[in-house]
């Protein structure tokens, strides 16, 4: 029994029990809940049934031989109500053949009667991991399902309809194709609409970014090694090219390939050959690559870091991302789809954001609203709530503003926000230096205090004798 003991998992499993002989259900379960398992016994199938409907079990343990409804009809039921339950069988020695019958209707394993019970529980720990397992795998393929709905191009201009119109004759093609464009302007975005829209997007989208990984793994990642080749390789492992054969892989990063790798990624492209590191077997694999880079490549072929061959080869479809601040016309519609449900922008944020260049393009814009809808009073975003990049240059010239507002020109700015400055500290000071104390006397939350001590710099920590100004312009600029 100690044999099976040393193998059992260490958490507790749920263990629906369902077995008509009493005295066998009820040693059972004393031995199981004495392990630390939580175990419920039932005499027959209905009873099971029944049960199954107000709880949730890890794993059921199914007597195949029973009165009434027999274990291979429960089994049956189970699958049918689609109850999340992997099923253990137990069987006299005469009933093999039902034994396996059971398991090709979704039994995870069957131990024949009499059985010790050390057995049986590292059988339950096997099934429950198979349980853990395939529940991971779904939860993983929900992700990856969501973030491929979420993953699309956005905007009607003509820089991106022209992607758009690329991205269409390309895809149907298994040619490389080479993605470029600076930093954030959704270079993967772009990558996986062409696997959508090909006929291979029903096969895996793998991806790689070289830059990401130290040199030492990148060749391990792509072309998998075996056990034995190198110090930590304690097993035989694929390469991604493996893991992607049928469908594509995206390399990020093209640029970033050490030198040393470059010939055998020409290899795979040229005639779908690669070997593990540490083997001599030549493996083919059938995958499309869709490569992608921030870096003038061609550029990093005159100086010898990108080999022409490879550049070549892998350059065959191209297309160019333009920066955000070239198609500035998408931003509203930008901003729209990456607003969380629920959420909106005053004029004033949505004008500082369609002035702003963008120099991270999308990515950037992406963080801008991730970050003001954490730090908004409510589920509407305000210039309060943008960084002050974004909202410098909106307070000076925008027609929503704050001179706008005043009646007075745009040369008035700052000197209304060295105003809400010295005020600021005047109370902070005259409250000790407590903010919780100084938004109430200002009228405002204690959140957008926070913020505002972040835009002017402010310690709170010293007194400004300028507190004789206009209290109205300074409630102004607070609102």
């Amino acid at each position: 029994m100690g044999n099976y003991e040393a193998n059992v998992m260490e958490k507790p499993i749920s263990i629906l029990l369902v077995e008509d002989d009493h005295d066998f259900r009820d040693s059972c379960a004393r031995w199981m809940q004495r392990k630390g398992h939580h175990v419920v016994a039932a005499a027959s199938g209905a009873e099971a049934l029944a049960i199954c409907q107000r709880h949730d079990f890890d794993v059921g343990v199914i007597d195949l031989n029973m009165p009434g409804m027999s274990g291979i009809e429960l089994l049956q039921r189970i699958r049918g109500d689609n109850i999340d339950l992997e099923v253990v069988i137990l069987t006299g020695q005469g009933t093999i053949e039902s034994a396996v019958q059971a398991m090709k209707m979704g039994a995870s394993d069957y131990l024949t009667k009499p059985c010790p019970l050390g057995e049986l529980e590292h059988h339950c720990a096997l099934a429950h991991e198979r349980s853990l397992l395939r529940r991971e795998n779904q939860q993983l393929k929900a992700i990856l399902s969501r973030n491929q709905t979420v993953a699309r191009l956005v905007g009607d201009s003509p820089e991106m309809k022209r992607v758009a119109k690329w991205i269409e004759r390309i895809a149907p093609t298994d040619k490389p194709v080479l993605i470029t464009g600076e930093s954030g302007t959704g270079k993967e975005v772009v990558a996986k609409s062409i696997w959508r829209a090909s006929h291979l997007s029903h096969n895996p989208f793998v991806t790689i970014n070289c830059a990401a990984l130290p040199e030492t793994l990148v060749e391990s990642e792509l072309f998998g090694h075996q056990k034995g080749s190198f110090t930590g390789a304690t097993a035989d492992k694929p390469g991604l090219f493996e893991v992607a054969s049928g469908g594509t892989l995206f390399i990020d990063e093209l640029g970033e390939m050490p030198l040393s790798l470059q010939p055998k990624l020409l290899r795979v492209l040229e005639d779908g050959s690669m070997r593990r590191i540490g083997s001599h077997k030549e493996r083919k694999v059938n995958v499309r690559v869709i490569a992608a880079t921030n870096r003038d490549l061609s550029e990093d072929v005159q100086n010898g870091s990108f080999r022409e061959d490879l550049f070549y080869r892998v350059n065959v479809l191209p297309i160019d991302l333009p920066p955000l601040r070239n198609h500035v016309s998408d931003v509203d519609q930008l901003i729209d789809y990456f607003m969380p449900d629920g959420w909106s922008i005053d004029a004033a944020a949505r004008h500082a954001m369609n002035e702003h260049p963008w120099p991270g393009n999308v990515r950037e814009l992406i963080n801008v609203i991730q970050r003001a809808t954490i730090l908004a009073d409510n589920d509407e975003i305000t210039l309060d709530d943008l960084p002050r990049e974004l909202t410098h240059h909106d307070r000076k010239h925008d027609g929503e503003g704050i001179s706008h507002r005043h009646g007075v020109g745009d040369d008035t700015s700052d000197r209304l926000d060295d105003i809400a400055k010295d005020h600021i500290l005047y109370i902070l000071d005259r409250e000790n230096g407590n903010k919780a104390k100084s938004a109430r006397v200002l009228g405002i939350h204690r959140r957008k205090l926070y913020r505002l001590l972040e835009r002017y710099h402010l310690t709170g920590q010293t007194a400004s004798s300028s507190d004789n100004e206009s209290s109205s312009i300074v409630a102004d600029v607070f609102d």
